[in-house]
């Protein structure tokens, strides 16, 4: 299950200026460590954390070489990644120089199959107040029907998805 916290902030820019409005975020878990990631792949794969460790070590390698190289370098059973960059545009040619490029980015672009499994996985949304104190929690079902406890209106606390 996914978790994400709605926060009652202040609207300081845009069309809401001035108004409270709940900005939606995710709530983010620890962040794993190496170790612990080539510790669990080498249990899964039945080899040795350290041949695991060489092989983490050297796919990490060739992947920041064939991507600093210009290639969309293949993730098993996540996507791609590659490198890009944004830059203004000039119209002339004699204009173009290094110094019109402001960031250098990594780009994802998942695998069909992971989107398709993070769509089917479950939400749960704990809402905050301003003052921080938790207010109301909404869990979805992998229909993408929302659950909201607190509505006993017809529906049964089901709310329909906004693109059905």
């Amino acid at each position: 299950m996914l978790k994400v916290k709605a926060q009652e902030k202040l609207q300081k820019i845009g069309t809401y200026a001035g108004t409270y409005r709940y900005i939606m975020m995710p709530e983010l878990y620890t962040a794993l460590t190496q170790d612990k990631v080539i510790k669990e792949a080498a249990l899964r794969s039945g080899v040795s954390k350290g041949v695991m460790q060489a092989c983490w070590d050297a796919a990490g390698e060739v992947i920041k070489a064939w991507a600093t190289e210009g290639h969309s370098v293949a993730l098993p059973g996540l996507g791609t990644m590659r490198f890009g960059l944004r830059a203004k545009s000039v119209e002339k040619v004699e204009d173009v120089k290094a110094g019109l490029i402001s960031s250098r980015r990594i780009i994802f672009t998942p695998d069909v199959e992971l989107k398709d499994e993070l769509s089917k996985t479950a939400v749960q949304i704990t809402c905050y107040d301003r003052d921080g104190k938790e207010v109301k929690r909404v869990t979805s079902t992998d229909t993408g029907d929302i659950e909201d406890p607190e509505d006993d209106g017809p529906t049964g606390g089901l709310t329909p998805n906004p693109g059905d």
